[in-house]
């Protein structure tokens, strides 16, 4: 006897392939997969951080004592240290605010008591590693180390933290107001007309996004010292991530919000240098770190906050980069859409005659 039409389909796995389709199956195991790259990436990011090359200037009143001191730090085991000899204290206290090295040794020959200038302002991980570091090959060799921190942290930057904390911010409002933009009229642009629309709103509301987290961040909480290169940082973050985020969704539908999240939040946030200095990574998330825009947010924040900015060009290009990247590809993935909407397609009589026999 025939099932009446209409009818709901009879048995567990008839029922099971209505209510799952494929597509829902094959997206609930690219979740699987994006979650298990999560769980991957920050416990490998995470679970043994390691000092390695940690630049660190050596100076002594005479030149021979500062160069085999360096020599001896530069040849530890494991190489935690990269180790090189300056002029003099303020050769090495310019170097540290320059930010090419992360803490500086002054060498006292005449007594038994070093000192080591460290900067918390870039890290508190990275000081506290760098000081163990030091001080442990100091006590070998019989001598006492002061640490004085030069660059410090403000008093309401806990473990120097707010920073790559404000870049996250900026990120997740990034792919969201993309995610948004996208799936509220489909998530490929009809039209070029469309995708320059969606980008102008990004670009508004990373202008907005971006005030307001540098206003929380400092006046109202008092966690991170602002300033008006802030700003513009933030809103380069939120514009770099939404851009990016629309690129893929261009290419690949819903499907390319996975594909931010996997580039910006499972590789981007754990090799930032936010819990965890870049010297202190893995070697894989050291190297991916500076150009995802985590990382180049977060090291271009604080360098803005405690550094006068020194050096945090190569992270704005980094981000301006992304930002060009992905409105680009946002805007021809909508023009090739388009021009294969558009094409002619050929007549069935014609159709016909090119595959007799069908």
């Amino acid at each position: 006897m025939t099932q009446p039409t209409g009818a709901p389909p009879a048995g567990f796995l008839a029922e099971l392939k209505d209510a799952v389709t494929t597509r829902a199956a094959l997206l609930v195991l690219g979740v699987l997969a994006l979650q298990l790259a999560f769980i991957a990436s920050y416990v490998g990011a995470f679970h043994d951080p390691e000092p390695s090359e940690i630049p660190l200037a050596v100076t002594a009143p005479a030149a021979p004592a500062a160069a085999r001191s360096a020599q001896q730090l530069d040849a530890l085991p494991g190489k935690p240290l990269d180790a090189h000899t300056v002029r003099n204290e303020a050769a090495a206290r310019a170097q540290i605010g320059n930010r090419e090295v992360d803490g500086a040794l002054i060498i006292d020959p005449a007594g038994t008591t070093d000192r080591l200038l460290v900067a918390s302002g870039g890290g508190a991980s990275l000081s506290q590693a760098l000081a163990e570091v030091v001080g442990r090959a100091e006590r070998s060799q019989g001598r006492d180390l002061r640490i004085t921190d030069v660059v410090p942290a403000a008093p309401g930057d806990a473990r120097a933290l707010s920073a790559f904390y404000l870049v996250i911010g900026w990120c997740v409002g990034g792919y969201l107001c993309a995610a948004i933009l996208a799936i509220s009229a489909g998530a490929r642009p009809a039209n070029s007309h469309r995708a320059l629309i969606r980008l102008g709103v990004l670009l508004a509301y990373a202008v907005v996004a971006g005030l307001l987290g540098t206003v929380i961040a400092g006046p109202v909480l008092g966690a991170l010292p602002g300033s008006t290169a802030l700003w513009g940082l933030g809103t380069l973050v939120v514009f770099s991530v939404g851009a990016i985020t629309l690129a893929f969704q261009g290419l690949a539908g819903v499907v390319g919000i996975g594909l931010a999240i996997l580039v910006v939040v499972v590789f981007g946030n754990p090799s930032a240098g936010g819990a965890y200095a870049y010297p202190l990574l893995p070697p894989f998330w050291k190297a991916i770190g500076p150009a995802l825009p985590p990382g180049a947010g977060t090291y271009a924040a604080r360098s803005i906050a405690y550094f006068r900015g020194n050096d945090a060009l190569g992270s704005f290009l980094v981000l301006a980069g992304w930002a060009v990247l992905g409105s680009v590809a946002t805007v021809a993935c909508a023009v090739f859409r388009r021009d294969r909407a558009d094409a002619p397609r050929p007549e069935p009589a014609a159709a016909a005659e090119e595959h007799p026999g069908t």
